[in-house]
């Protein structure tokens, strides 16, 4: 039996995966969006794989457990890869209602810098020091490594894994993807800002002081808050006008 809560997360998931496709951030089927079933149960939901994020709805996302069973009836499996990464999340984080992460072309070339992400801009600035990045340790089909994700993670809403990809958590789904909105921003403006033509001095970046950076941090809890509470029932308005099947 669903019930409301649920499928009000199913529909704000399915909407998600929609969004994500919108702004261009798939990878076919190769990334993944999860989201914390409400109850006592430690169930979340996972896109069903196989299935482009376009095509997905609130019904045919896929709950599991801890474990990786499926729970209820389903005609779909999931990315084991994607179990990996997202178990590790739910499992040691209970404030993670959505956890979400994606194989963007900036989000990975950042991933590959060894500074990773710079204070440049102001979608950046709301980041500083609250990033926590994780070593590539492959394709993640390995369960041991969710111990290292975990403790990369900490407390953070967001993560760089390096050579791979970005990753954010938020209470809820639109947090989680306001989030990840600003992150890849910050990504293509960092790559667009080292890859600027002229000679070395136009080429200069202007780096920000410290306690700017900082302040700006503080800043940007307003918009994961009011903001992501403002801007999401507008981004379903979106969809609603171009495609209302994610509901489904």
């Amino acid at each position: 039996m669903t019930t409301a809560a649920e499928l009000q997360v199913r529909v704000d998931l399915a909407a998600c995966y929609r969004l994500v496709a919108h702004y261009g951030w798939d990878d076919m089927i190769f990334t993944h969006i999860s989201a914390r079933v409400p109850g006592p149960e430690d169930h979340f939901l996972l896109n069903p794989f196989g299935m482009l994020f376009e095509e997905i709805t609130a019904s045919s996302l896929v709950k599991v457990d801890l474990q990786g069973n499926i729970v209820g009836a389903s005609d779909y499996f999931i990315n084991p890869a994607g179990f990996t990464v997202h178990s590790s999340v739910h499992s040691a984080r209970h404030d993670a209602g959505c956890v979400l992460h994606l194989h963007t072309r900036c989000g990975s070339a950042v991933s590959a810098q060894v500074e990773g992400l710079l204070p440049l801009t102001q979608h950046a600035m709301v980041f500083h020091g609250k990033v926590a990045y994780h070593t590539y340790e492959g394709i993640a089909l390995n369960l041991e490594e969710r111990s290292r994700l975990q403790a990369d993670l900490g407390q953070k809403h967001a993560m760089i894994l390096r050579n791979h990809g970005t990753l954010t958590v938020g209470a809820t789904v639109a947090e989680a993807f306001m989030r990840m909105y600003w992150l890849e921003r910050a990504c293509e403006m960092q790559i667009a800002a080292l890859g600027g033509g002229g000679d070395a001095k136009s080429r200069a970046l202007v780096m920000p002081p410290s306690d700017v950076c900082e302040l700006t941090a503080n800043q940007g809890e307003l918009v994961w808050g009011g903001g992501s509470a403002l801007a999401w029932p507008a981004l379903l308005r979106m969809l609603d006008r171009r495609d209302k099947s994610f509901r489904d």
